[in-house]
């Protein structure tokens, strides 16, 4: 297939005609009359050697091939879009921009919040979008990489992106206020003993991965797929719950548990902002990934975190 040869209109078209299903609503969406979007289906369905939509009763219906063309379209909608929003120099001060990162709740409570602190103050015209990184994250990175401008998430779920390191974070246990079952330390005994409140996704993957090394399996209670409900799962009753230890102390007072020491050297969770390489050289970006280590900074400098005050192996360090 020669690129030199198509006409890229009809990827807008496309994308219209799988979207709204209906000619005349998908003229209206990209600016063609019901006759030139006719026009740009009959051209696409010579293409694709397929009807794209098919009639059913009285509405269009995507065909097999209309169906796999539509995540595609987006996807590279989406990349047409970035590639030619690209620029060789960007003031934050006087731009009007939109970036989307890609985030866990964590992510935003703790590098989140820092971030549209500064943006708020430097940059008034940029906007920031948070949006949850799908569970199967290991598997479509570079597909939903390219729809983004970036992900926050630890070291060990993907590789071979460019990455920029942000902050370490230590992993901490939740455990209710009126816990019977556990004294003022924990023990291993007790994380293979008492039942666990997790998070579903595979954001804390090498810190589950140690505990099976260690011959820990959690006895799985509930399952979230958000770190920051984790403290009133665990409150008034005799669950368990590991969670990172600056979002914790965030969370400290919002539910009656106690922040406790795990019973072994747990891994550092290692926040990072990766991003698609088509974004790399590019002004905006690059002004996103230092701003980015910027936060890092003030994420490292902030509260200091620690265990329940009723434990004496207290260990404190700066986020």
């Amino acid at each position: 297939m020669n690129l030199a040869s198509l006409d890229l209109n009809l990827v807008v078209a496309l994308r219209a005609l799988l979207e709204e299903r209906n000619v005349t609503q998908a003229g209206r969406r990209v600016g063609l009359s019901q006759p030139a979007m006719s026009g740009a289906l009959a051209r696409l369905r010579r293409h694709f050697d397929d009807d794209l939509l098919a009639r059913v009763g009285g509405h269009y219906e995507l065909t097999a091939l209309g169906q796999v063309l539509l995540d595609r379209t987006s996807n590279v909608c989406d990349q047409l879009e970035r590639l030619f929003t690209s620029q060789a120099d960007f003031d934050p001060a006087t731009e009007s921009r939109e970036f989307t990162l890609g985030v866990s709740d964590y992510s935003v409570a703790v590098f989140g919040s820092e971030l549209t602190r500064i943006l708020d103050r430097e940059a008034p015209g940029i906007r920031v979008r948070f949006v949850q990184i799908p569970p199967r994250i290991t598997e479509v990175a570079s597909a939903v990489l390219s729809t983004l401008d970036g992900m926050v998430m630890p070291h060990g779920i993907i590789s071979d992106f460019p990455v920029t390191d942000l902050y370490e974070d230590d992993w901490v246990f939740l455990v209710a206020e009126d816990n019977p079952e556990v004294g003022d330390r924990l023990s291993r005994d007790d994380l293979a003993r008492l039942p666990w409140v997790t998070y579903l996704r595979a954001y804390d993957t090498p810190a589950v991965q140690q505990l099976g090394m260690l011959g820990i399996e959690p006895r799985v209670s509930v399952s979230v797929d958000s770190f920051t409900v984790l403290p009133f799962l665990v409150a008034g009753t005799h669950r368990i719950a590991l969670v990172p230890a600056l979002l914790a102390e965030r969370l400290r007072g919002t539910a009656p548990v106690r922040i406790m020491t795990p019973p072994y050297e747990a891994v550092p969770l290692r926040e990072a902002l990766w991003w698609h390489p088509v974004h790399t050289h590019d002004a905006a970006h690059i002004w996103l990934r230092e701003t980015a280590a910027r936060v890092a900074s003030a994420v490292r400098a902030g509260p200091i975190h620690g265990t329940d005050d009723e434990d004496p192996a207290v260990r404190s360090r700066e986020g």
